[in-house]
């Protein structure tokens, strides 16, 4: 899997992820404060998508992941 694809796949669990945790009529609800997460995923795709900087995307490369293809 490339890069861009680990990095979509992780973002869209994660927001999953923390609107069960932050929604009060989640079966695994815990706090509303777990909605500050999903905005601040969000807010990190929004500005990576302009600037092209993501931490995750950089860790995967470090690890020795490969980018996707360029068309």
């Amino acid at each position: 899997m490339s890069i861009e694809r680990i990095v979509m796949a992780f973002a869209g669990f994660m927001i999953v992820l923390s609107v069960a945790l932050g929604a009060a009529g989640s079966p695994i609800f815990h706090h509303e404060y777990w909605l500050y997460f999903t905005a601040f995923i969000g807010l990190n795709l929004f500005q990576s998508a302009f600037t092209g900087f993501c931490p995750l995307a950089l860790i995967l490369k470090k690890l020795g992941k490969k980018p996707g293809l360029v068309f």
